[in-house]
């Protein structure tokens, strides 16, 4: 199976549904934080989506058109060249052992073949950092499946605040984003290339079944994938998943105090479970209501 853990990194940062749920009600997960004079609405996104996948409501429409501004996990430069040095800067390091010493021998086949099916030269992976290495192998599977970021919810949201002429900003710094996977200690980069020579066969009906808990607004399903995939790698989950969610909740905070109207949309998993944006707003005494 394809991991969500693995989706969530490959995206740059969502659960298992039955067939018989295909035809489940459209309606991801929204809500609404807010006081006297400022409304924040947190709508919980997917970042990658096949084409021409219908996921917006009338109720996700009336509280977007309220907004003044969009805000997003991050936002990337228009120059994608900025965004390529970044990438190649963190994510290359001289002197690395050949990737596929890098995993356990038992692994070592496996991701041959992900690479020879990659068709990436075996030297440019060998020249990368393990994080960025997997990263990348686990996009190029969900490309296979014609599911790219080219047709996620941000690139869809931004498009129409952009039309509109009003601001777009980020919570995090491309550099910063990508800097929590360059910080991580090689043994959890590790994990996560395994993770991702693991779940590399069924990246399309994976992702089809964890894109229908995201359109039905199950948290709850979502939230019980991540908790069982984060136990795997809880290094990860840490550093992913708690600690930029305890970062937002301060930014929702401080940004009560600004009035206007904003609309807040990061990945799914964010608005997910104990550790959610929404439970640590509500542990602080911020009064969180849910829209959709």
């Amino acid at each position: 199976m394809l991991r969500p853990i693995s989706l969530l990194i490959s995206a740059l940062l969502a659960a298992c549904a039955s067939s018989g749920e295909a035809n489940a009600p459209i309606k991801p997960g929204l809500w609404k934080v807010a006081d006297e004079d400022t409304t924040i609405y947190l709508f919980g996104t997917i970042h990658m989506l096949p084409p021409d996948y219908d996921w917006r409501t009338k109720a996700f429409d009336k509280a977007l058109g309220k907004a003044d501004q969009l805000v997003l996990e991050v936002v990337l430069d228009k120059d994608p060249k900025k965004t390529a040095e970044i990438v190649t800067r963190l994510g290359r390091s001289p002197g690395l052992p050949p990737l596929l010493e890098r995993v356990p021998a038992d692994k070592r086949e496996a991701l041959a073949r992900l690479i020879e099916t990659s068709k990436i030269p075996m030297d440019k992976l060998d020249g990368m950092e393990t994080w960025s290495a997997a990263t990348t192998l686990a996009t190029l599977a969900l490309r296979k499946a014609n599911i790219t970021a080219a047709e996620g919810v941000e690139r869809q949201l931004s498009a129409s605040f952009e039309g509109a002429g009003k601001p777009i900003g980020g919570l995090e710094t491309t550099e910063q984003q990508l800097g929590y996977f360059d910080t991580l200690p090689e043994t959890v980069q590790r994990q996560f290339l395994v993770s991702v020579i693991e779940s590399n066969s069924d990246a399309d009906a994976e992702f089809r079944k964890m894109m229908t808990a995201w359109s039905s607004g199950d948290t709850n399903r979502i939230a019980t994938t991540f908790d069982e995939e984060l136990k795997l790698i809880p290094e990860l989950g840490d550093v992913l998943l708690r600690q930029r969610n305890a970062n937002w909740t301060d930014w929702v905070k401080k940004r009560l105090d600004q009035p206007g109207t904003v609309f807040v949309a990061v990945g799914a998993g964010h608005l997910a479970g104990k550790d959610s944006v929404q439970a640590m707003l509500s542990k602080q005494g911020v009064k969180v209501t849910r829209v959709q």
